[in-house]
C-alpha cells in the first residue's frame, strides 16, 4: 500500500518552478530515500510533502486522501500524521531535551495531563536510546545525540510518516552509521514509514527500500538499489556507482 502518491506535481517558490511533472509513490512501512545533486530540489520536495510549501500545480494524496493546501482542516490532519526531523536537528537551545520532545504534545494537546506527557516523552526518548539524557540541554549533547533527540521529537506523537532532512549531515562516519541502524530498526520494529533526504551514498545503500532520484527539474529514477545496476543512464551510473559513463568494466 502507498501512503503518499504524487500526481503531475510541480513545486517551487513564487513563479520559479524547481521541480515539475513528478509522479511517484511512497510505500507504507518502508524507507524511501530522496537523492540528487546539491540544489536539485530535494529539501523543497520534502517541504511540500510535509505541508510547508504549497505545490505550484498537480497534487498529492496522503493515506488515500488529497491534501488541500487551501483547507486548514486538511493541513491539520496532515500535520497530525507526520513527524519531521529537520536538517541540523533544530532543537531549541533554551529548552531541555525533555521539553524539546514534549513540545509537539503541548502544542497539539495542551490539556493532556502531565503524567501522560511524561510517559510519551520518555517512551520516545527510549526509542532513540536517550532516556538518560532527558534533563540535558542541546549545548550538552553531541552531534549524534542532537539528531537522535530531534528524531525523538518527530516520533513522539506516533506519526504515520517521518520525514528526515539530511539526518547524517555533519556527523562522522561511525555516528552516521549508528543513525542509519536506528532508522532501520524503527522501520523493522514498528513498521514505520520514513522519507529520507540524503546525499550520503553509504546511507542510501544501507537504508533505502526505494530510491527517488531528482535531477534537472524532474524525476530521473525510481526503484530499489538493485535496479541501479541495470539502469542504462550515464548520470545514474556516475551518481550512484561512481563509474565514468565510458567505463564498461
Amino acid at each position: 500500500m502507498d501512503i503518499i502518491s504524487a500526481h503531475d506535481l510541480a513545486i517551487g517558490y513564487g513563479r520559479t518552478e524547481i521541480l515539475r511533472s513528478l509522479d511517484f509513490a511512497v510505500p507504507e512501512g518502508q524507507i524511501t530515500v530522496v537523492v540528487g545533486v546539491s540544489g536539485s530540489g530535494k529539501s523543497t520536495l520534502l517541504k511540500t510533502l510535509a505541508g510547508l510549501l504549497p505545490p505550484l500545480s498537480g497534487s498529492f494524496d496522503f493515506a488515500g486522501c488529497p491534501v488541500n493546501y487551501r483547507s486548514e482542516a486538511s493541513l491539520r490532519l496532515l500535520y497530525e500524521k507526520i513527524g519531521v526531523l529537520y536538517q541540523g536537528g533544530a532543537l531549541l537551545n533554551g529548552l531541555s531535551l525533555f521539553e524539546n520532545v514534549a513540545l509537539p504534545i503541548r502544542m497539539q494537546h495542551p490539556k493532556m495531563p502531565e503524567d501522560m506527557v511524561r510517559d510519551m516523552v520518555f517512551a520516545s526518548l527510549a526509542q532513540v536510546e536517550l532516556a538518560g539524557s532527558a534533563d540535558k540541554y542541546p549545548a550538552q549533547l553531541s552531534g549524534g545525540m542532537t539528531k537522535r533527540g530531534a528524531l525523538a521529537r518527530a516520533l513522539v506523537l506516533d506519526p504515520d510518516v517521518v520525514f528526515c532532512d539530511e539526518p547524517s549531515s555533519g556527523l562522522d562516519p561511525i555516528t552516521s552509521a549508528l543513525l542509519d541502524d536506528l532508522l532501520i530498526r524503527l522501520k523493522g520494529t514498528f513498521g514505520m514509514t520514513l522519507v529520507v533526504v540524503t546525499h550520503e551514498l553509504r546511507s542510501i545503500e544501507r537504508v533505502a527500500d526505494r530510491i527517488l532520484l531528482i535531477n534537472d527539474g524532474g524525476l530521473r529514477f525510481a526503484g530499489d538499489y538493485a535496479d541501479l545496476a541495470a539502469a542504462d543512464d550515464a548520470f545514474i551510473r556516475t551518481f550512484f556507482l561512481r563509474k565514468d559513463s565510458h567505463d564498461d568494466t
